[in-house]
Protein backbone atom coordinates (compact mmCIF):
# COMPACT_ATOMS: atom_id res chain seq x y z
CA UNK A 1 0.00 0.00 0.00
CA UNK A 2 2.79 1.91 1.10
CA UNK A 3 4.51 1.48 -2.48
CA UNK A 4 0.75 2.53 -3.97
CA UNK A 5 1.10 6.02 -2.20
CA UNK A 6 4.61 6.55 -3.51
CA UNK A 7 3.75 5.66 -7.52
CA UNK A 8 1.22 8.30 -7.25
CA UNK A 9 3.25 10.88 -5.75
CA UNK A 10 5.48 10.68 -7.94
CA UNK A 11 3.14 10.46 -11.12
CA UNK A 12 1.79 13.28 -10.28
CA UNK A 13 4.99 15.01 -10.07
CA UNK A 14 5.94 13.68 -13.18
CA UNK A 15 2.07 15.41 -15.22
CA UNK A 16 2.85 18.36 -13.60
CA UNK A 17 6.49 18.43 -14.91
CA UNK A 18 5.40 17.86 -18.22
CA UNK A 19 2.48 19.80 -18.34
CA UNK A 20 5.17 23.02 -16.94
CA UNK A 21 7.10 22.14 -19.72
CA UNK A 22 4.95 22.14 -22.38
CA UNK A 23 3.35 25.59 -21.66
CA UNK A 24 6.60 27.32 -21.61
CA UNK A 25 7.29 28.03 -25.06
CA UNK A 26 3.84 29.28 -25.48
CA UNK A 27 4.07 31.58 -22.74
CA UNK A 28 8.02 32.82 -24.38
CA UNK A 29 5.88 32.84 -27.79
CA UNK A 30 2.89 34.91 -26.19
CA UNK A 31 4.53 37.50 -24.69
CA UNK A 32 7.86 37.78 -27.37
CA UNK A 33 5.54 37.40 -30.42
CA UNK A 34 4.33 41.21 -30.64
CA UNK A 35 7.55 42.71 -29.69
CA UNK A 36 9.34 44.45 -32.17
CA UNK A 37 13.34 43.65 -32.44
CA UNK A 38 14.98 45.99 -30.22
CA UNK A 39 17.19 46.94 -33.55
CA UNK A 40 14.03 47.16 -35.33
CA UNK A 41 14.07 51.21 -37.11
CA UNK A 42 10.85 53.20 -36.46
CA UNK A 43 8.56 53.73 -38.54
CA UNK A 44 8.68 56.47 -40.94
CA UNK A 45 6.77 59.85 -40.79
CA UNK A 46 5.53 61.54 -43.92
CA UNK A 47 7.19 65.26 -44.22
CA UNK A 48 4.85 68.22 -43.71
CA UNK A 49 3.87 69.48 -46.74
CA UNK A 50 5.75 73.09 -47.30
CA UNK A 51 3.69 75.94 -47.27
CA UNK A 52 2.48 77.86 -50.72
CA UNK A 53 4.77 80.73 -51.88
CA UNK A 54 3.80 84.20 -50.93
CA UNK A 55 1.18 86.21 -53.54
CA UNK A 56 2.58 89.73 -54.75
CA UNK A 57 -0.06 92.08 -55.43
CA UNK A 58 1.76 94.43 -57.88
CA UNK A 59 2.01 98.79 -57.54
CA UNK A 60 -0.98 100.16 -59.16
CA UNK A 61 -3.78 97.44 -57.91
CA UNK A 62 -6.59 98.74 -57.72
CA UNK A 63 -8.49 98.73 -54.02
CA UNK A 64 -12.03 99.77 -53.77
CA UNK A 65 -13.59 99.83 -50.13
CA UNK A 66 -17.02 101.14 -48.34
CA UNK A 67 -16.49 103.30 -45.48
CA UNK A 68 -18.62 102.04 -42.51
CA UNK A 69 -18.84 105.45 -41.14
CA UNK A 70 -19.02 109.41 -42.91
CA UNK A 71 -16.26 111.54 -42.77
CA UNK A 72 -16.66 115.20 -42.37
CA UNK A 73 -13.84 118.02 -42.73
CA UNK A 74 -15.29 119.87 -39.71
CA UNK A 75 -14.88 117.39 -37.34
CA UNK A 76 -11.68 115.10 -38.46
CA UNK A 77 -8.16 115.79 -37.03
CA UNK A 78 -4.90 114.53 -39.30
CA UNK A 79 -4.25 110.97 -37.93
CA UNK A 80 -7.87 110.11 -37.39
CA UNK A 81 -8.61 106.54 -38.39
CA UNK A 82 -11.48 104.91 -39.78
CA UNK A 83 -13.03 101.47 -40.72
CA UNK A 84 -13.96 100.37 -44.33
CA UNK A 85 -14.51 97.05 -45.64
CA UNK A 86 -13.31 95.64 -49.02
CA UNK A 87 -16.30 96.61 -51.94
CA UNK A 88 -14.84 93.85 -54.19
CA UNK A 89 -12.45 90.76 -54.20
CA UNK A 90 -8.57 92.07 -55.05
CA UNK A 91 -7.57 89.63 -58.01
CA UNK A 92 -4.34 88.41 -59.10
CA UNK A 93 -3.45 86.19 -62.12
CA UNK A 94 -7.19 85.74 -61.93
CA UNK A 95 -7.21 84.26 -58.47
CA UNK A 96 -8.87 85.48 -55.62
CA UNK A 97 -6.13 86.98 -53.49
CA UNK A 98 -8.41 89.19 -50.69
CA UNK A 99 -11.79 87.95 -50.68
CA UNK A 100 -14.80 91.08 -50.55
CA UNK A 101 -15.66 92.45 -47.16
CA UNK A 102 -12.23 91.87 -45.73
CA UNK A 103 -11.46 94.74 -42.82
CA UNK A 104 -9.74 98.00 -44.11
CA UNK A 105 -8.32 100.07 -41.74
CA UNK A 106 -7.81 103.91 -42.88
CA UNK A 107 -6.52 107.25 -41.52
CA UNK A 108 -7.26 110.89 -42.62
CA UNK A 109 -4.17 112.44 -43.61
CA UNK A 110 -5.50 116.05 -44.17
CA UNK A 111 -8.37 118.15 -43.11
CA UNK A 112 -9.26 121.73 -43.38
CA UNK A 113 -12.32 123.19 -42.11
CA UNK A 114 -13.48 126.08 -44.25
CA UNK A 115 -14.36 127.98 -41.64
CA UNK A 116 -11.17 127.53 -39.62
CA UNK A 117 -8.50 127.76 -42.89
CA UNK A 118 -8.39 130.20 -45.96
CA UNK A 119 -9.82 129.02 -48.93
CA UNK A 120 -12.33 125.93 -48.84
CA UNK A 121 -12.53 122.73 -46.55
CA UNK A 122 -10.56 119.75 -47.94
CA UNK A 123 -10.40 116.24 -46.72
CA UNK A 124 -7.96 113.75 -47.69
CA UNK A 125 -7.86 110.10 -46.73
CA UNK A 126 -5.26 106.73 -47.50
CA UNK A 127 -6.12 103.01 -46.14
CA UNK A 128 -3.21 101.84 -44.00
CA UNK A 129 -3.82 98.36 -43.28
CA UNK A 130 -5.93 95.22 -44.52
CA UNK A 131 -6.63 91.81 -42.60
CA UNK A 132 -6.90 88.75 -43.81
CA UNK A 133 -7.20 85.62 -42.31
CA UNK A 134 -6.95 87.48 -38.80
CA UNK A 135 -3.25 88.78 -39.82
CA UNK A 136 -2.74 92.88 -40.62
CA UNK A 137 -0.97 93.74 -43.55
CA UNK A 138 0.18 97.18 -43.93
CA UNK A 139 -0.65 99.27 -46.84
CA UNK A 140 0.95 101.99 -48.63
CA UNK A 141 -2.16 103.69 -51.10
CA UNK A 142 -2.80 107.12 -52.98
CA UNK A 143 -4.95 108.69 -51.33
CA UNK A 144 -8.56 110.09 -51.79
CA UNK A 145 -8.86 113.82 -51.76
CA UNK A 146 -12.22 116.07 -51.72
CA UNK A 147 -11.76 120.03 -51.61
CA UNK A 148 -14.23 122.52 -51.57
CA UNK A 149 -13.05 125.46 -53.42
CA UNK A 150 -15.35 128.27 -51.91
CA UNK A 151 -19.01 129.51 -52.08
CA UNK A 152 -20.75 128.78 -55.86
CA UNK A 153 -17.27 127.08 -57.46
CA UNK A 154 -17.35 123.37 -58.03
CA UNK A 155 -16.04 120.65 -55.67
CA UNK A 156 -13.43 118.16 -56.77
CA UNK A 157 -12.68 114.63 -56.09
CA UNK A 158 -9.60 112.82 -56.84
CA UNK A 159 -6.51 110.26 -56.75
CA UNK A 160 -3.28 110.64 -55.85
CA UNK A 161 -1.90 112.13 -53.16
CA UNK A 162 -0.68 115.34 -55.27
CA UNK A 163 -0.84 113.55 -58.44
CA UNK A 164 -3.61 113.50 -61.18
CA UNK A 165 -6.87 114.80 -60.00
CA UNK A 166 -10.09 113.27 -60.53
CA UNK A 167 -12.27 115.20 -63.05
CA UNK A 168 -14.77 117.33 -61.50
CA UNK A 169 -18.64 116.98 -62.55
CA UNK A 170 -20.49 118.94 -60.07
CA UNK A 171 -21.51 121.93 -59.18
CA UNK A 172 -22.77 123.60 -55.91
CA UNK A 173 -25.22 126.14 -55.99
CA UNK A 174 -23.85 129.26 -54.47
CA UNK A 175 -25.01 129.63 -50.43
CA UNK A 176 -27.39 126.48 -50.73
CA UNK A 177 -28.10 123.28 -49.12
CA UNK A 178 -25.39 120.47 -49.64
CA UNK A 179 -25.56 119.24 -53.09
CA UNK A 180 -24.21 115.42 -53.61
CA UNK A 181 -21.34 114.96 -56.57
CA UNK A 182 -19.02 112.34 -57.57
CA UNK A 183 -15.87 112.57 -59.65
CA UNK A 184 -14.61 109.77 -61.51
CA UNK A 185 -10.51 109.38 -60.27
CA UNK A 186 -7.66 110.07 -61.80
CA UNK A 187 -5.67 107.21 -63.36
CA UNK A 188 -9.20 104.85 -63.39
CA UNK A 189 -8.93 104.20 -59.95
CA UNK A 190 -12.81 104.26 -59.24
CA UNK A 191 -15.32 106.67 -57.97
CA UNK A 192 -15.95 108.76 -54.45
CA UNK A 193 -19.12 110.93 -53.47
CA UNK A 194 -19.10 113.44 -51.34
CA UNK A 195 -21.33 117.01 -50.57
CA UNK A 196 -20.91 120.36 -49.78
CA UNK A 197 -22.57 121.44 -46.61
CA UNK A 198 -24.28 124.50 -45.69
CA UNK A 199 -20.99 126.20 -44.38
CA UNK A 200 -18.94 124.57 -47.39
CA UNK A 201 -17.88 121.75 -45.06
CA UNK A 202 -17.27 118.02 -46.73
CA UNK A 203 -18.78 115.14 -45.84
CA UNK A 204 -18.63 111.75 -46.91
CA UNK A 205 -21.16 109.72 -45.99
CA UNK A 206 -21.28 106.12 -44.80
CA UNK A 207 -21.35 103.40 -46.91
CA UNK A 208 -19.61 105.34 -49.83
CA UNK A 209 -17.49 103.26 -52.03
CA UNK A 210 -14.10 105.29 -52.82
CA UNK A 211 -10.69 103.65 -54.63
CA UNK A 212 -7.22 103.61 -54.20
CA UNK A 213 -4.05 102.18 -55.61
CA UNK A 214 -0.91 100.61 -54.12
CA UNK A 215 1.91 102.45 -54.17
CA UNK A 216 4.38 99.67 -53.35
CA UNK A 217 3.61 95.52 -54.06
CA UNK A 218 2.42 93.79 -50.98
CA UNK A 219 3.40 90.61 -50.23
CA UNK A 220 0.27 88.43 -48.80
CA UNK A 221 1.50 84.86 -47.31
Amino acid sequence: MRYVNVFRVLAVVVLIGLWGCGSSPNSANSSGGNAAPSGAPAAATEPAPAPPPPIVLDAGTTITVTLDQSLDSETSNPGDRFDASLARPVMEHGEEVVPSGARVSGEVTEAKSAGRFKGGAELVVALKSINLHGRNYPLHTTTVKSAGKGRGERTAIGVGGGAAAGAIIGAIAGGGKGAAIGAAAGGGAGTAGAALTGNRGIVIPAETRLSFKLIGPLQVD
